[in-house]
């Protein structure tokens, strides 16, 4: 988000702060129209990818404050290639720290997932023993931070400091003011036209990034946490805070994946987290910003690889590929190319995800049995992609027979048609006919037998079975058969169920 924010703000604050405001009023208009079913077509694999890559990719970042070293750039395969290059660079103190506090919230966290309930019958001893080793194991993170701390201050005591500091950090917030619907510069002002004319395609580009990114991870999460997601109430909160964070000098902001993660990881179930987060990050940056000034940047970066380590899958490939090979296909794309950058991966594993979708709307599965008379079953509904491929596979089929055949299409599965695909089987009616071919149809469903005797197909029959429609395709179109089906002879109320008349 920072780097999208960086390309269409032109590393502008006040460009910066008013693509806050209008991406946030975007948001909360998508999620007032209740838009948020577009994320459904985000797929699980999409979201496995992104979560393992994003793991790699987060976690390698923060190597760099494990090792002590700077000036590292933020491009993963760069940051890959520096890191190794200038491994000897190392700082001897921020690499004991870091792999120290590793350890120590690996080891808590193992010691959280063994440690055994303790029953109300156990002495008071024991069960006291319980509380503190599990309010430690819960709160490692907050632990470890406290203790490298309190570290980085003893050594700050006696002259000398071996770690890198997080530094000073500015106190309190900004002041609250509208956004800048305008800005000055040296030959006058730029209006709010113009501002907005310069940002272009940034105003869509921002807020579906930050939408897809923050429900990428919000399902990661809800997938393993079992719990369920309303992408909508995402889309608000979203706006909410961007279009409030606007009149504090906010930048858009995303979803965190880190934090989301350190959340998990620290035991957060209810969105009463974000109340304490909050609150706290009010009170520290009023009181406390002196205080962050020691936090070692190796034990800051030990939480968050310790935080996102665990959401590599490694065992989603392997699952991939004995339920549905084809699936491995978003899942590698989306992880590929988020090590570019995570929005591309998870916009490339949304785009394959639709082209296999819309490849098996175009190529329904097709059965075709019989001889003399060929029974054509489609597995699924027929929609406009899909005409031209059972127009072929039944033309083809028909055709190739020693002598002219009935075909009977079954049409149980179907559930809807659309007008391209009532005008292909017009046109496929006529086509047969011309070679002295007949098509009738059963088991239509009510919606698709209103469409079709709408259209006035000329020569259309239909059947409640393929027994009844094989016993009088021997008939043919226009032939003297049972037809108590015919369109040309029935009208259309006298084929449709009391019901729907009424």
């Amino acid at each position: 988000m920072s780097l999208l924010v960086s390309s269409y703000a032109f590393h502008d604050p006040a460009y910066a702060v008013l693509l806050t405001f209008l991406a946030g009023c975007i948001q909360l208009a998508m999620g007032l129209l209740h838009l948020g079913f577009l994320l459904d077509f985000i797929s699980c694999p999409v979201i496995k990818g992104f979560t393992s890559a994003a793991s790699i990719t987060i976690s390698f970042n923060q190597v760099k404050n494990i090792l002590g070293l700077h000036g590292i750039p933020r491009q993963f395969f760069l940051q890959v290639y520096e890191t190794l290059r200038r491994i000897g660079e190392t700082r001897p103190g921020d690499a004991i720290l870091g792999l120290a506090c590793l350890a120590t919230l690996a080891g808590l966290r193992a010691m959280k997932s063994r440690l055994p309930p303790a029953a109300r019958t156990e002495p008071l001893a024991t069960r006291a023993s319980y509380l503190i080793v599990w309010t430690c194991a819960t709160a490692r993170n907050a632990l470890v931070v406290l203790f490298a701390g309190l570290v980085a201050y003893c050594f700050q005591l006696r002259g000398s400091q071996p770690l890198t500091l997080t530094g000073s950090i500015p106190r309190g917030l900004p002041p609250c003011r509208l956004p800048p619907f305008s800005k000055a510069v040296p030959n006058g002002t730029v209006p709010f036209g113009t501002m907005v004319e310069d940002m272009g395609v940034g105003l869509a580009v921002v807020p579906l990034m930050g939408l897809v990114e923050t429900v990428a991870i919000a399902k990661a999460f809800a997938s393993q946490n079992d719990y369920r997601i309303d992408p909508n109430q995402e889309l608000l909160a979203m706006g909410f805070a961007n279009v409030l964070g606007s009149f504090f000098s906010s930048y858009p902001v995303t979803g965190s994946f880190g934090r989301t993660a350190v959340n998990a990881q620290t035991g957060v179930c209810t969105p009463a987290g974000g109340l304490v987060t909050g609150a706290l990050v009010l009170l520290s940056l009023a009181y406390l910003t002196s205080l962050f000034y020691y936090i070692p940047k190796a034990a800051l970066a030990a939480v968050i690889i310790s935080a996102v380590v665990p959401m590599f899958d490694a065992g989603i490939f392997r699952t991939l590929w004995r339920v549905k090979r084809l699936d491995l296909v978003p899942l590698c794309v989306t992880f590929l190319f988020c090590f570019w950058e995570v929005q591309y991966g998870i916009v490339a594993g949304v785009l394959v995800s639709g082209v296999l979708l819309l490849y098996s709307i175009a190529r329904p599965p097709l059965k075709v049995s019989g001889q003399g008379t060929l029974l054509v079953q489609p597995g699924s509904s027929l929609h406009f992609p899909a005409i031209e491929h059972l127009r072929d596979v039944i033309c083809s089929r028909a055709l190739s027979a020693p002598s002219p055949c009935s075909i009977i299409l079954d049409c149980h599965r179907i559930s809807s048609i659309d007008y391209t695909v009532v005008a292909g089987l017009a046109e496929l009616l006529q086509e047969l006919r011309k070679h002295g071919i007949s098509l009738a149809f059963c088991g239509l469903q009510d919606q698709v037998l209103r469409a079709l005797l709408a259209a006035d197909l000329e020569g259309f029959r239909h059947f409640p079975s393929w027994e009844e429609a094989e016993r009088c395709s021997g008939a043919g179109p226009g032939g003297s058969g049972a037809a108590p089906f015919d369109s040309t002879s029935t009208s259309e109320s006298s084929l449709l169920p009391t019901g729907l008349i009424q």
